[in-house]
């Protein structure tokens, strides 16, 4: 479903239009985000041909315009709306891409992240800019071609989902928690404002998670094992494998967690660095397990921001596959999306990685 701008956009009176015929770019943006409104269309409209501009409120739109992109054969594709519309574009153009599917064949093309979300790790993770203006200045660079980079990354697939993070416990807990505040605390008003974002998560934590946890028991006992797509390896504070690799089929820990959650790219989203080896080794996850406790985990809340904590009750492994069974369902999300509650789990590697659009210039 094709945007229409709050005004036509004239080629002939707009140099940022007219001027980069050469550099097609598709701009996918998620109408059901918060910070997605009229001002920002507008804005885009300014830099962006009609016909290039794209706006989403449903899985339908989503597939149509996937369509449309891989029938136009857009070099690139920028998605607005967080990681979320990002993760559901991309599992959409991959689905299309399928051996049976009507674009077999075809590349996928190239992305761009806008920084349009709530926590924005993608968008961290390819220094995209900031701001009304950081944005409109991403898509006009990309439009002439002045992007000095990109990332190429893999992701991880989650029940038929491409996503770059996903994971059980006290993370999905809160998640599924700011879904409950915002959706029956801030449904209107003054409200929906500050139960939104940063203030709703604030809110979840201080309402829902630390109340939960002070009742009720935060660890459960978990099995983790190694799936049939590789060797699994330890992984140590530096990064490097340690010990012998973890055959196929072989269990990787068996024991109490309050989380376990796996990732391709370091951020999960407001720069904290969950997974700071993620993205160092081709075709593999960075899976953590926690073994921690909350008293803990507060008076080393700065140093695991930073990816630079490894106590004991953190377990660090890479892997390509793994599946993780518990003794009761835990909070579950998928790239920060709460996905309810499962006790059973399997997390792999897809089998092709995406190109990111970096406007910090690495390559890789």
């Amino acid at each position: 479903m094709l945007v229409q701008p709050l005004r036509s956009v004239d080629p002939r009176q707009n140099p940022s239009v007219a001027g980069a015929p050469e550099h097609k770019v598709a701009v996918l943006l998620n109408a059901n985000a918060r910070r997605v409104d009229a001002q920002l269309v507008k804005s885009l409209s300014h830099v962006v041909p009609e016909q290039d501009l794209f706006l989403s409120r449903s899985e339908l739109d989503c597939r149509r315009i996937v369509q449309t992109v891989l029938e136009r054969n857009y070099p690139v594709v920028f998605t607005g709306g967080g990681d979320g519309t990002f993760q559901g574009f991309v599992s959409e153009v991959f689905r299309q891409l399928e051996p049976r599917g009507r674009f077999a064949g075809k590349r996928a093309p190239r992305f761009g992240v806008l920084k349009l979300g709530t926590g924005n790790g993608l968008a961290t993770y390819v220094n995209a800019g900031g701001g009304a203006d950081g944005i409109l200045q991403d898509v006009v660079r990309a439009r002439a071609g002045e992007v000095p980079g990109h990332r190429r990354m893999d992701l991880l697939s989650v029940d038929g989902r491409r996503t770059a993070f996903a994971g059980m416990g006290v993370d999905g807990k809160l998640l599924n928690d700011y879904l409950w505040v915002k959706d029956n605390l801030g449904r209107g008003g003054l409200l929906k404002k500050m139960l939104t974002g940063a203030g709703g998560y604030f809110s979840a934590v201080a309402l829902k998670t630390v109340p939960h946890y002070l009742s009720n028991p935060t660890w459960v006992e978990c099995e983790v094992i190694n799936g049939q797509a590789g060797e699994a390896y330890r992984v140590g504070p530096d990064g490097q494998p340690v010990g012998a690799p973890i055959a196929p089929g072989q269990r990787l820990f068996k024991g109490s967690l309050m989380m376990a959650a796996a990732a391709t790219m370091p951020f999960y989203g407001y720069s904290f660095r969950m997974f700071p080896f993620a993205g160092e080794r081709r075709e593999m996850m960075h899976l953590r397990l926690g073994q921690l406790h909350a008293t803990n985990v507060l008076a080393n809340l700065h140093k695991l921001w930073a990816g630079r904590w490894f106590p004991e009750g953190i377990h660090d492994f890479y892997a390509k596959e793994v599946h993780l069974r518990c003794a009761r369902p835990m909070p579950f999300h998928i790239g920060g999306d709460a996905a309810g509650y499962r006790e059973d789990v399997t997390l792999s590697v897809a089998p092709e990685p995406v190109e990111l659009l970096d406007f910090h210039g690495a390559v890789h």
